[in-house]
């Protein structure tokens, strides 16, 4: 079954925006068209797409200029089994976080989830959250 939501990221540079996330962050492509700088990458169950700005459609509106970083005010939360990897990948590019990594827990009902998580800026600016599951505890007070 396919996700009900892919996001699709405007890009300025498909390939360096695949070398980040293929290389760096572990996604792979399921498949592309260099063509159009399109690529749709996949990392375990979370999908997105890539598309160079001006080679395929482009759904620029001119009242909204292409600076960067782009997406400002959201970051894409995405589930991974251990961040330590890609925290290794950034780490031995000299990557910088946006976010260190922090344990946070969050309030959901009488129950808190925890996700060890960072956030990472990619080669666009768009924010993106990994974190892995710490599991649920009773609210603390």
């Amino acid at each position: 079954m396919s996700p009900s939501l892919v996001p699709e990221l405007e890009v300025t540079d498909t390939p360096a925006s695949l070398t980040f996330y293929t290389q760096v962050l572990g996604f792979s492509v399921v498949y592309d068209r260099p063509e159009e700088g399109f690529a749709y990458l996949r990392l375990g169950s979370a999908e997105l797409m890539l598309d160079q700005y001006s080679l395929g459609r482009t759904f620029d509106t001119s009242d909204a200029p292409m600076t960067r970083p782009f997406g400002r005010g959201i970051n894409l939360q995405i589930r991974v089994a251990d961040i330590a990897p890609m925290l290794a990948n950034l780490a031995a590019r000299n990557y910088p976080l946006h976010l260190p990594v922090e344990d946070r827990w969050y309030r959901k009902d009488n129950l808190e989830t925890g996700n060890r998580q960072f956030i990472v800026a990619d080669p666009d600016g768009y924010l993106l959250r990994f974190y892995q599951d710490l599991g649920e505890r009773s609210v603390q007070a």
